[in-house]
């Protein structure tokens, strides 16, 4: 779980390729776990060639590390539609949904991805809209890192090698360029995490559903 979590921040920007590290007792308060937990994440991640250990230095991210992440995400079928998953995700998100409510935890990591992504000022600017995109696919991930289940944490990880495809990406950012439309998801985000963070398994699972379904409208009004 910590390894996926360092994998998100190395991707979204927070340790890009070639920084180094925090020092280990610094990333064990950040990430609110063991110094040893972090020990192994670390050695996990040198296994799978994102991170580099250097003696009396420290940790660093490999050059390629973006490239190697995004190679090892769950494989998934390329001619999977939108749709096919969409359907996925509505039978499955929910649930995972209330799996994190169980635990009934805050998370600074989910309030950043949500503070980044209602900051954001021009969704016509490629970028800004990739990044927005690369925060909303963590956000719906990291739904199932707080549930600590692993189960829930793999099935989350097919999901977000679906809603990298191509396609997937293509119908989302034809919608994604107007405004209101995602702030209107940022505030339905924001109901989920406090529903979650709260402990409210039942408005965890009804707002995911009512948030995709808006999501699966919006996509095949535009497509």
């Amino acid at each position: 779980m910590v390894a996926g979590r360092l994998k998100s921040l190395i991707l979204d920007g927070t340790y890009p390729p070639g920084a180094r590290l925090p020092a280990e007792r610094h990333l064990a308060s950040s990430l609110e776990v063991g110094r040893a937990t972090v020990r192994e994440a670390i050695a996990e991640l040198v296994n799978q060639r994102v991170i580099q250990t250097r003696r009396n230095s420290g940790s660093y991210v490999l050059p390629d590390a973006l490239e190697v992440i995004r190679e090892t995400k769950a494989p998934v079928s390329p001619d999977t539609s939108p749709m096919s998953t969409m359907e996925a995700r509505l039978a499955v998100e929910p649930l995972i949904a209330g799996f994190a409510a169980a635990v009934g935890k805050r998370d600074a990591e989910m309030e950043r991805l949500l503070d980044l992504m209602e900051s954001t000022s021009d969704l016509t600017d490629p970028q800004q809209r990739q990044a927005w995109n690369e925060h909303d696919r963590q956000f719906h991930e990291r739904i199932a890192l707080m549930s600590g289940n692993p189960v829930m944490i793999g099935i989350a990880k097919v999901i977000a090698g679906a809603v990298d495809e191509p396609l997937w990406q293509q119908l989302r950012d034809t919608g994604i360029h107007d405004p209101s439309r995602a702030r209107l998801y940022v505030y339905e985000h924001r109901l989920i995490y406090e529903a979650i963070a709260t402990g409210n398994q039942e408005a965890a699972r009804f707002y995911v559903r009512q948030h995709l379904e808006r999501v699966r409208n919006d996509m095949l009004s535009n497509g």
